[in-house]
C-alpha cells in the first residue's frame, strides 16, 4: 500500500523552513502532495500573499521533496482532502489546525486520516513574515544612510 502524505501551505517567498517542512512531511510515505493555499484562503488566514497563487504552485511542484502540487479549494478546505484522499497529512508546528478537529472533520466526510505535527523548524528565523521585517530594516537603513 502507497502511504499517500499531504502537506498544506501559503508557500509565499520559498525560504529554507519550507523546504525543511516539505522533507520532514516526505519522510512520513511514499508519496508527498502538497496544496498550496489560494490567494483568498491565504489573505483569510494569514496575510495576502506577494507571490500570485499560479505562481506559488510552480515553484512548490519543482521541489524535489513534492511528488504533486495542487492548488486548494477556493471554499472548502476539507473537499481537497476528500479529492487527495490523504493517509497521513503533515501539519507545520505554527499552522493553526487542530489536528483532533481534522482527523474528526475529515472522517464524518469518509476519509480516515491521521493528522501529524512536524516540530518546529531549525530555520524559523528565515519565515516569510521575518524576511518582509528584515529586508524593510534593510531599506530603511539605505534611505537614513543616503541622508
Amino acid at each position: 500500500m502507497v502511504v499517500r502524505v499531504m502537506a498544506t501551505g501559503v508557500f509565499d517567498l520559498l525560504h529554507p523552513g519550507h523546504v525543511y517542512f516539505l522533507e520532514e512531511a516526505k519522510k512520513l510515505g511514499d508519496e508527498l502532495v502538497v496544496v498550496v493555499a489560494r490567494d483568498a484562503t491565504a489573505k483569510r488566514l494569514k496575510h495576502e500573499p506577494i507571490v500570485p497563487e499560479h505562481l506559488r504552485l510552480l515553484v512548490v511542484q519543482a521541489l524535489k521533496p513534492v511528488d504533486r502540487a495542487i492548488l486548494g479549494s477556493p471554499t472548502d478546505i476539507y473537499q481537497t482532502v476528500v479529492d487527495v484522499r490523504p493517509n497521513l497529512i503533515a501539519l507545520g508546528y505554527d499552522q493553526i489546525w487542530d489536528e483532533q478537529e481534522v482527523e474528526a472533520e475529515a472522517a464524518r466526510r469518509g476519509v480516515k486520516v491521521k493528522v501529524v505535527r512536524l516540530p518546529e523548524l531549525p530555520h524559523d528565523h528565515l519565515a516569510t513574515k521575518r524576511l518582509v521585517e528584515r529586508i524593510l530594516e534593510r531599506a530603511r537603513a539605505t534611505e537614513e544612510s543616503a541622508r
